[in-house]
């Protein structure tokens, strides 16, 4: 059986002279090889494809059939890595917090405890009879947040 240590260790030393990182690996029960990386530029397709002949030239298929697919984490993936927080410092995130709390906002800060978000939120002000929004800084531990995305708005 082919094992995701070795695969991630042949496409971390192939990418070790690049700003290429991996992501994730996953290896199904029927051997299909699900392999994503990222960088702090840019993935071409060139790059995926020089990646998936490095791993194929240390496989043998004689001995265990797989299939591989090597693929650039994309924009509406979810993050999985500091690498990936800090690349997109600045930018718009979509967080979802494990308690069903969904919150569009900006990016500030991403260490090994957490993230610093910034949103627009309406609240109540003493003094104003309506709900007035205001920029909200806040910060989250990784235990709180299910998932975050990049998110692209397209107004």
């Amino acid at each position: 059986m082919i094992d995701v240590k070795h695969i991630m260790e042949i496409a971390e030393r192939s990418l070790a002279d690049t700003d290429m990182f991996v992501v994730e690996c996953k290896i199904s029960p029927m051997g299909d090889i699900e392999l994503l990386i990222d960088s702090d530029t840019a993935v071409k397709l060139e790059d995926c494809a020089a990646l998936n002949r490095a791993i194929e030239a240390e496989l043998d298929r004689e001995v265990e059939d797989y299939s591989l697919m090597v693929a650039s984490a994309g924009i509406g993936s979810e993050l999985k890595l500091l690498r990936q927080y800090k690349k997109i410092l600045g930018n718009s995130v979509e967080v979802l917090l494990k308690d069903g709390i969904k919150i569009l906002a900006k990016l500030n800060d991403a260490t090994e405890e957490g993230i610093a978000l910034s949103y627009e939120e309406k609240q109540v002000v003493e003094g104003k009879k309506r709900k007035v929004t205001v920029e909200v800084t806040k910060s989250y531990a990784w235990e709180e947040i299910k998932y975050v995305k990049e998110y692209l708005d397209f107004k």
